[in-house]
């Protein structure tokens, strides 16, 4: 953050007739995914409702921004004002005092009307300490016309079965188009949010009640197992280098038959501007194992308690997380495009409902999201798509670069499931567990 003098007047004789006015710079701290880089575009009615506030941007690749907010938090570096956070870290860092509580937002923010998995997943002791700038669940995308000339229809909730069989159906290399885009990318947000949510549904969790890592677990075997040999068969080559962005390119592209991701990409693959398949997608909740698919994320916006602008942070937290802001881009974009996944009266808007078909999917995938019983086993964590620890970060990469070396033929299943049970056996003995 900086401080800027503005209007010195010129003068040394005009100094005892007026104080300076001060200008502040907000540095945020964002990550390049759509709903992000929309909200840089449309800032116009703040800063010109507030002239004493600038903005800075900094927009980095989900793996990078986590990494360095991180170090400048941990550090009380105070580079940044306000840092683009998710539902992993706001508990934690809460705990750790490195946020500041979000405890007088307005007369009209409405903190109420925040879903409650949301809103509780970002809260300490009552208290609110991030604000949830769009929230997610998981889904699949799918190509209508593709299922219909396989000769399937999609369940509302299908089977992974299903799901591998209809894959293969839909696959056609000669034509560059796969059958099923998943995450390969190495990243405890990437590809390891992805298969911890997939794991768990397949009834393997990362730890026992006994902090012990469960790698080496049958049910670990079968859910790598599968993942490699349908992202062989019918996945898009280069699959280990695909995160988020990547296969949401894919599927806008028409070489994805199914995409099982964030829902928050659903406004993105049906828009006509951006998406050439727009008219032919469907939506369906995510597969069904021993236990639905389960996942709940919200991007959100929290103030570091470094910040030597906290107020004007608050200020600027609380517009780009507001109804009126939501009511901005419906003006601007349509409501399809508006931040989901955060507030109830969203999903009570007529106008809503009817321009978004991924609206219930979404709003049915969010409210049933467990993170204290991601998976069919009793669990010392929370979390759905990761691990509510602070050794998870680095953690969920490591075993994520070894999941994704097997998905690009570096190394067998069995190899990189040993190398993850070893690498969680030793960090987790590192770091004191059990405790």
């Amino acid at each position: 953050m900086s401080m800027m003098l503005r209007g010195l007047m010129g003068a040394c004789a005009m100094t005892a007739l007026a104080a300076p006015a001060m200008a502040e710079t907000l540095t945020i701290a964002t990550v390049n995914n759509g709903d992000m880089i929309r909200m840089q575009k449309m800032t116009k009615p703040f800063t010109d409702a507030n002239p004493d506030i600038q903005l800075e941007w900094v927009t980095l690749e989900e793996n990078v921004l986590r990494q360095r907010v991180t170090t400048d938090i941990a550090t009380k570096g105070g580079q940044y004002d306000i840092v683009t956070v998710g539902n992993y870290e706001v508990p934690i860092w809460a705990k750790q005092g490195w946020l500041t509580p979000l405890e007088d937002m307005g007369a009209d923010y409405d903190a109420e009307d925040i879903l409650p998995p949301i809103r509780e997943g970002l809260s300490l002791d009552g208290k609110l300490y991030a604000a949830p700038f769009y929230g997610e669940s998981a889904m699949i995308m799918y190509r209508t016309d593709l299922m219909e000339k396989a000769g399937l229809e999609m369940p509302e909730r299908p089977t992974w079965e299903f799901v591998y069989d209809a894959a293969r159906k839909m696959t056609d290399k000669t034509n560059e188009v796969y059958g099923i885009c998943l995450r390969g990318k190495a990243g405890w947000g990437e590809n390891m949010a992805f298969l911890t949510s997939m794991g768990a549904s397949y009834g393997a969790p990362w730890f026992d009640m006994a902090w012990k890592p469960q790698f080496s677990g049958e049910a670990w075997k079968k859910a790598l197992t599968d993942y490699v040999a349908i992202m062989t068969e019918a996945g898009p080559p280069g699959a280990s280098s695909n995160g988020f962005n990547e296969n949401l390119a894919l599927f806008q592209t028409g070489k994805c038959g199914m995409w099982i991701d964030a829902t928050v990409a659903a406004s993105f693959v049906s828009n006509p501007k951006e998406s050439t398949v727009a008219d032919k997608v469907g939506y369906a909740l995510a597969p069904e194992g021993e236990k639905p698919q389960m996942w709940l994320w919200a991007w959100t916006l929290a103030v570091p308690s470094s910040t030597d602008a906290p107020d004007a942070a608050k200020k600027f937290v609380a517009w780009a997380t507001s109804k009126a802001y939501t009511e901005q881009v419906a003006a601007a974009e349509g409501w399809a495009n508006v931040p989901p996944g955060t507030r109830t009266s969203l999903y009570e808007n007529l106008e809503y409902q009817k321009a978004a078909p991924f609206a219930k999917p979404t709003l049915d995938s969010i409210m049933s999201a467990d993170l204290k019983n991601p998976t069919t086993v009793e669990v010392p964590y929370i979390g759905t798509q990761w691990v509510g620890i602070p050794e998870f970060q680095a953690l969920g990469t490591a075993v994520g670069q070894q999941f994704s070396a097997a998905l690009a033929g570096q190394a067998s299943v069995d190899q990189a499931l040993q190398m993850a049970q070893q690498i969680a056996e030793r960090e987790m003995a590192k770091a004191g567990y059990p405790k």
